[in-house]
């Protein structure tokens, strides 16, 4: 059987650990490199509930985009979300690996493609490319590309909100009757706003702006937050299609549970 640290071998293909952000911690964060594997359990965000979730589906790994340990852990508190996590894991010799920004950072099977596929969006490219790692341009933060033809710009948004079953749409004017090119960065991405205009995006799709922030669109592009959950959700989808292109001697499921702290009226 593969062991955990196949599985992280294998990732490490697909999108290098190296390329995660300084303030990332991406990798195998709880268990046994030399553990053998019996079942994977893909979630977004790895919380005591998907530990339980993992159990109850016979999976000894969980694989999640965010890292549950995320910054320096001072202290084990059993009423702490991120405490009763580690806890319920290693008690039941459960497996964590997160693959965070180092999948944000590829565009190839990267979050970024998963989420154009969804919306129409190709001949993608990365928007703000990080040359020290990778001189060919196929690594660094976000992406843009093109829709086949120009739409109007409300039913874009619209059909944006469908596909990605965002609960709400925060948007800017809509200086752009149209839209054609797009930029795109899953999660917090308004860091990437200026290149975003610079490559003559029409619509930013990305999530979590502030609100002084949406005042930089400044007639120039149309910026569009679908929250952070709903434009990072189909990772799991993604994550889930890889692993089991490479390895068939365990179950992968999806995680049932709804790691979504956001609640919409």
């Amino acid at each position: 059987m593969p062991t955990v640290n196949d599985i992280y071998n294998y990732l490490d293909q697909i999108a290098p650990f190296r390329y995660q952000e300084s303030y990332d911690n991406a990798g195998i964060l709880i268990g046994d490199r030399e553990m053998e594997v019996t079942g994977v359990l893909i979630s977004l965000d790895t919380t005591e509930a998907v530990v339980l979730d993992a159990i109850n589906q016979g999976c000894n790994l969980i694989v999640s985009h965010h890292p549950i340990i995320f910054g320096g852990v001072k202290r084990i508190d059993y009423q702490h979300y991120i405490s009763k996590t580690i806890v319920a894991a290693i008690k039941h010799d459960i497996a964590i690996i997160a693959i965070h920004t180092n999948l944000d950072n590829v565009l190839a099977d990267g979050v970024n493609q998963m989420i154009a596929s969804k919306i129409g969006v190709t001949d993608l490219r990365i928007l703000n490319p990080n040359l020290a790692l990778d001189e060919m341009s196929n690594v660094g933060s976000g992406v843009i590309g093109t829709l086949p033809t120009p739409v109007e710009s409300l039913d874009y948004l619209l059909e944006v909100k469908s596909q990605m079953k965002a609960g709400v749409i925060k948007y800017t004017d809509l200086c752009k009757s149209r839209v054609h090119t797009v930029a795109i960065c899953g999660g917090s991405g308004s860091f990437l706003l200026p290149a975003a205009i610079a490559a003559g995006a029409d619509l930013f799709i990305t999530a979590d702006y502030k609100y002084h922030e949406y005042f930089d669109a400044n007639g120039q592009i149309i910026i569009a937050d679908i929250g952070h959950y709903e434009s990072e959700q189909y990772t799991s989808e993604q994550l889930s299609k890889l692993i089991s292109q490479k390895f068939r001697n365990f179950a992968i499921h999806l995680t049932k549970v709804n790691t979504n702290p956001v609640n919409y009226l």
